[in-house]
């Protein structure tokens, strides 16, 4: 058994892992490492080229495109090692990427999950929207990170290179004990893709295990890869996710005012697409919200094992304010602003 396996999930993604492949293959080499892909289902010449130029390289194969929740179940069932890395097909790493990751984890058992500082591919001297230096939630569900509050991005200057939990872990670079990934049930491959490891990321947390950012490991991730940033499937698939993900994990006792602001806030930004123009976003808005109430029955059992299983009365890193108020309204533009994490 390996200790580390790191997992690219792969759909038709040539030339991307013709890129992005070579850093890590270089810099994840050892005795008790292995890089796998994991090719779901792909139709281009993805297999192929990888038996070609990368025969070092362990190819799960899977029959179809199952998203990016289940094609990762069905992968790391094929996995044997103590910790995997989910990590995106358009990832750079660096020398020694692993090793802080892996030095955290192994002193702190009581850690389910971690992940790097994320920083763009296309600016490297800025944070990854998608990421950053470690996420976090507010009340009413919408995430941000440090380093990323809404859309504003911050340039890396080191600010936030101490070691911190978090609420979540990118699912672009997830490195988390096997074990927890399977005692938590894994991603939910309900919500095919957009955010699952947020999702999963809050089971662990409740459930009394922690999750954290170790900024002394630092990737480049390229981003929106796969979807455009203003795609409507996209804009679809975060808003009906992130409603069934509040479903799944909020205690009764918020439950029911969360979800009411949700309704007020989630109909104002279809009307803020339809005065950008953006009418397929703001259909998509309105398409989630009507598909959330269509499956949230399918959702019951899942709600019920989460509360069930939940250990953690409170979550600091689930902040009781909103971040759209401290952004919109307060001009905390920057995560080191924001009154929550203040003194």
């Amino acid at each position: 058994m390996k200790k580390i396996s790191v997992v690219i999930l792969n759909w038709n993604g040539c030339e991307m892992l013709r890129s992005f492949l070579p850093s890590v293959v270089r810099y994840s080499a050892g005795d008790d490492v292995e890089v796998c892909v994991a090719d779901n289902g792909s139709t281009d010449s993805s297999v192929s080229m990888l038996r070609e130029e990368f025969p070092m390289v362990r190819l799960i194969l899977l029959e179809q495109n199952n998203g990016f929740a289940d094609g990762y179940n069905l992968a790391l069932k094929e996995v044997e090692a103590e910790y995997v890395v989910l990590l995106n097909s358009d990832v750079e790493v660096t020398e020694h990427w692993l090793e802080p990751l892996a030095d955290y984890m192994d002193a702190h058992p009581g850690v389910a999950a971690c992940q790097p500082k994320i920083l763009s591919w296309r600016d490297r001297t800025k944070f990854e929207y998608a990421g950053a230096a470690g996420g976090y939630m507010d009340y009413y569900g919408y995430p941000f990170c440090r380093g990323r509050v809404m859309g504003s991005v911050e340039e890396d200057r080191g600010q936030y290179d101490v070691i911190a939990p978090v609420f979540w872990a990118t699912g672009a670079a997830l490195f988390i004990r096997l074990a927890d990934y399977i005692d938590a049930g894994g991603l939910d491959g309900r919500f095919f893709a957009h955010m699952e490891e947020i999702d999963l990321c809050w089971r662990l947390r409740s459930r009394g295990r922690g999750i954290v950012c170790i900024p002394q490991s630092t990737v480049y991730h390229v981003g929106a890869a796969t979807l455009k940033k203003e795609s409507p499937r996209k804009t679809f698939l975060n808003f009906r996710n992130n409603l069934v993900m509040l479903y799944k994990n909020l205690p009764d006792e918020e439950f029911t005012s969360v979800m009411r602001v949700r309704v007020f806030l989630d109909y104002l930004a279809a009307f803020q697409f339809l005065l950008k123009g953006q009418f397929g976003n703001a259909k998509a808005v309105v398409h989630a919200r009507s598909e959330y109430k269509r499956i949230r029955t399918y959702f019951q059992k899942a709600r019920e094992e989460n509360l069930q299983k939940n250990r953690a009365d409170v979550i600091p890193e689930r902040i009781k304010s909103s971040i759209l108020w401290q952004f919109y309204v307060k001009g905390q533009k920057r995560f080191s602003q924001l009154s929550d994490f203040k003194g």
